[in-house]
């Protein structure tokens, strides 16, 4: 505990408030990592990096960014896209809100700011998407503003350097650490370093777990690590239990072309071309599934099972086909009472224009396991025709 103490006064003081930027900065310059936004600076890029980046490892956005900028290079070219080009380029990166909420910022910027991003924080959280940490990440990262970031990996470093345990979710615990984040970068001498080190830190040494204090460039300043509670600070979180959630998976083809519909604009895959579902709390019967549906319950044929985790919820698809006659009345009877002018209406696209559209991991699996039951099938039928192959449907 007198360690803790010491270490505390010591800040107290201001004696190593600006060392500790200063020492991360200089860590920095020697052990970042070489990432594709990071290699030519502009306030674009940025604006995108930290929108991807957003809920998603830096693994995954590193391509993505690369082939995001290539397909709409500029601000404008994103602005005047079409939103389900800009899904379909987000693919893999998953929270599909984040791209509609970019190039509506895109929009915002063309339109009110001649396509130049703002430099300053608050019109920078004004524009769609943007909050308190992007917004500082933005202002300080592409334009040198000596502007604060608060986010997960900020946070815990922000904590165990002040050997301090405080709740992140309440108003004391935010202005505390958005306090310590200003004290922070007002000691820095590159705003832009500063921050984008002290996030590198807490990504790659100043882990959740088992951090890495050996590696650690300001572990002599450190209040956790000097008491020896590195392992405690932050108090580590209960996981929240997910709620579950039933989807029944509908996969219906008419002349080679599939049925999609749109998803409502809210909720999960919120706007995204999508195969049919039907939704529940409880799993439900196949024949009450048939009955929603309205086929007959030998019409649909089981392909199989798999469970998606989101961060609050367990959704457990269950995948059907729709035989071919009840396909072809299902279109029919939507086109002919004109249901396509309905939001969750049926529409039909080749198998080029699904490959267009975004699809999503959970969309991937649902038409694997479709596929995988094609090609069972087409042996079956193979067998029966004396080991002629019939060749099944394939996206």
């Amino acid at each position: 505990m007198a360690l803790m103490e010491v270490a505390q006064g010591n800040r107290r003081r201001g004696k190593s408030r600006g060392s500790l930027a200063q020492s991360v900065e200089k860590w920095f310059k020697i052990a970042g990592r070489d990432l594709p936004w990071r290699r030519n600076r502009t306030p674009y890029g940025t604006l995108v990096s930290e929108a991807m980046l957003q809920q998603t490892q830096v693994a995954r956005v590193s391509p993505a960014w690369e082939a995001f900028l290539r397909q709409f290079p500029s601000v404008r070219v994103l602005a005047r896209a079409q939103q389900d080009r800009v899904l379909a380029a987000w693919q893999g990166l998953g929270y599909y809100r984040r791209a509609r909420n970019l190039q509506a910022a895109a929009k915002v910027i063309v339109g009110e700011y001649q396509g130049k991003i703002p430099c300053d924080r608050l019109s920078l959280e004004n524009l769609p998407g943007i909050g308190p940490y992007c917004a500082g990440a933005i202002a300080s990262i592409a334009f040198g503003q000596r502007e604060a970031i608060v986010d997960g990996n900020v946070a815990r470093v922000m904590m165990r350097i002040h050997g301090r345990n405080v709740d992140g979710d309440s108003r004391t615990g935010k202005a505390w650490l958005w306090n310590r984040a200003r004290d922070y970068v007002d000691e820095s001498r590159d705003p832009a370093l500063a921050n984008e080190g002290l996030m590198e830190l807490g990504a790659m040494v100043c882990t959740p777990n088992s951090p890495k204090c050996g590696e650690c460039p300001v572990r002599r300043m450190c209040g956790a690590h000097m008491a020896g509670k590195q392992d405690q600070i932050p108090t580590p979180r209960r996981r929240a239990v997910r709620s579950v959630l039933h989807v029944d998976a509908i996969l219906a083809i008419v002349n080679g072309r599939y049925a999609l519909t749109r998803r409502p604009s809210i909720g999960l895959w919120s706007g995204l071309m999508f195969p049919p579902t039907i939704e529940s709390p409880r799993a439900i019967s196949r024949a009450v599934l048939a009955q929603r549906i309205g086929v007959g319950v030998k019409a649909l044929s089981a392909c199989g099972a798999f469970t998606f985790l989101t961060t609050h919820r367990s959704v457990r698809f269950r995948v059907w086909s729709v035989d071919d006659a009840s396909a072809r009345e299902l279109k029919n009877a939507q086109e002919n009472a004109q249901e396509n002018a309905q939001k969750n209406a049926w529409t039909w696209h080749t198998q080029s224009a699904v490959k267009k559209l975004s699809i999503t991991s959970a969309m991937s699996k649902i038409f694997a396991l479709a596929e995988a039951k094609g090609n069972a099938n087409a042996k079956a039928r193979a067998r029966k025709n004396g080991g002629k192959r019939v060749t099944s449907v394939r996206l």
